[in-house]
């Protein structure tokens, strides 16, 4: 009895990872700081079972590439590193349907953060 029960626990909880979204694509929308007006941002994404790589940056001829990241339900988190001037951004974000929304942390190579806000919707 106990090993129909795992069985059937363990195919539930498959049926709910396939059953999970995919981020798989291009995403638009804006960064904005805390601080400071907003700025355009462009993601790609490709998943893979729950780990995500691709790319991000300021706009699509813009790319910061070495992008690692998560999906865990509708959770998702991302970080990449600016070449130009080494900060490491951590998104940390909820998935919607075509909409990624949360928020961003920024830290520089001394030590100074910057937090703010991402939203980019699914580019069709």
């Amino acid at each position: 009895m106990k090993k129909i029960l795992v069985c059937l626990m363990l195919a539930g909880a498959m049926a709910i990872m396939a059953a999970a979204a995919d981020v798989s694509g291009k995403w638009s929308g804006s960064f904005t700081p805390d601080s400071g007006e907003g700025h355009t941002a462009f993601v790609v994404l490709k998943q893979s079972g729950t780990n995500i790589t691709g790319s991000a940056g300021p706009a699509a001829d813009q790319q910061w590439t070495d992008l690692k990241g998560t999906i865990r339900g509708d959770k998702v988190t991302l970080e990449v590193k600016s070449p130009e001037d080494g900060m490491v951004y951590k998104c940390d974000l909820v998935l919607a349907g075509d909409h990624l929304k949360g928020d961003v942390t920024a830290t520089g190579s001394g030590g100074e953060t910057m937090k703010g806000k991402m939203d980019v919707t699914r580019v069709k």
